[in-house]
């Protein structure tokens, strides 16, 4: 069986490029003892694969040229030297840009698509649920009737992040690029209002949607709208640092706050944190999101492409805004 893969041939300088990748079919290696070979059906796109195609090191080691692409997938085993796994069994794991994967047995996870579909599991069941879900909850600390803004309110994480606001009772109020994604965040997620980046002064409009200001801010973008979103902050408010996608293509000159004292001044505090370190409370998170699924509390959006010899020019979309929704590659 020949098995088609997407290999770092070179590293990039700003957005990534498509000659920076090398894309070939290779034999499926022969599966060991514990090993488990999986069809892969969708592939997860995700702003933080930027962050690892850089040589320095940070939360996780980077791809190393000549690997396969790193990327969260859903898929079907096909072939098992596992008791604990059968062809037919559907799965997700750290599969990577590849139509095929041989995985070790402890590195899946079933399942179930009576519940979702192979990728619905990569978006609001996936990593990006539980980054809205941990994020907010538990790094925000968030409390009924609190005051929200989530910035990338359109995108996998802060769609999800809103929704979860507004079940728990709070004004919460989105950012995002453009009048389509607003009508979204606010016709289908619930928000009481949406700023749309592009079209003027960001605070201004935050500040009239919630004028007694900010308790938990939800930044996926960093830059000029982290630091004016800081100026609205109340007391004790919190600022959870998700991302910084504005910056992930220019890490060299990526901006800080410069008016960080205002947290001294609201005794609030700035807290970022990774999602894979609540790894062992994920069950609790995708019951209930789950739940909301299934009574219709929640709404969630794929963004799917076809043909894994486009993972090349769809990357990039995450960096342009050019995805609606959680951005997934059926390859």
């Amino acid at each position: 069986m020949m098995n088609r893969t997407v290999r770092l041939a070179h590293r990039p300088t700003g957005l990534p490029a498509p000659d920076i990748w090398a894309i070939a079919d290779e034999p499926v290696p022969t599966l060991a003892e514990g090993e488990v070979l999986v069809e892969v059906k969708a592939i997860s796109l995700d702003p933080a694969m930027r962050g690892w195609l850089d040589g320095g090191r940070s939360y996780i080691d980077p791809v190393n040229l000549g690997d396969v692409m790193r990327a969260a997938g859903t898929g079907v085993v096909v072939d098992s030297r596992s008791a604990r796994w059968k062809p037919g069994d559907t799965v997700a794991g750290g599969f990577g840009v590849q139509r095929h994967a041989v995985v070790a047995e402890r590195h899946l996870e079933p399942i179930d698509l009576s519940v979702a579909s192979f990728e619905r599991w990569l978006g609001v069941l996936g990593v990006p649920g539980m980054t809205a879900w941990f994020g907010l909850l538990d790094v925000g600390a968030l409390k009924e009737g609190e005051s929200v803004v989530v910035s990338a309110a359109a995108g996998a994480v802060g769609a999800l992040a809103v929704q979860i606001a507004r079940l728990k009772g709070c004004p919460v109020v989105g950012i995002a690029g453009g009048p389509e994604k607003c009508a979204y965040v606010v016709d289908e997620l619930g928000a009481a209002a949406c700023i749309d980046y592009k079209a003027g002064d960001v605070r201004a409009r935050v500040a009239e949607a919630l004028p007694k200001g900010i308790d938990v801010y939800f930044d996926n973008v960093g830059g000029e709208i982290l630091e004016a979103m800081m100026t609205l902050l109340r007391r004790r408010a919190r600022v959870v640092i998700c991302g910084a996608v504005s910056g992930y293509n220019d890490f060299a000159n990526i901006r800080g706050p410069r008016n960080y004292l205002n947290l001294l001044v609201q005794r609030a505090r700035m807290e970022g944190f990774v999602v894979f370190d609540y790894a062992a409370r994920y069950p609790e998170a995708r019951a209930q999101i789950a739940q909301w699924l299934t009574e219709g509390k929640i709404v969630a959006k794929e963004h799917v492409e076809e043909g894994l010899d486009r993972f090349p020019h769809v990357l990039p979309m995450l960096y342009t805004g050019g995805n609606f929704g959680k951005l997934v590659l059926r390859p």
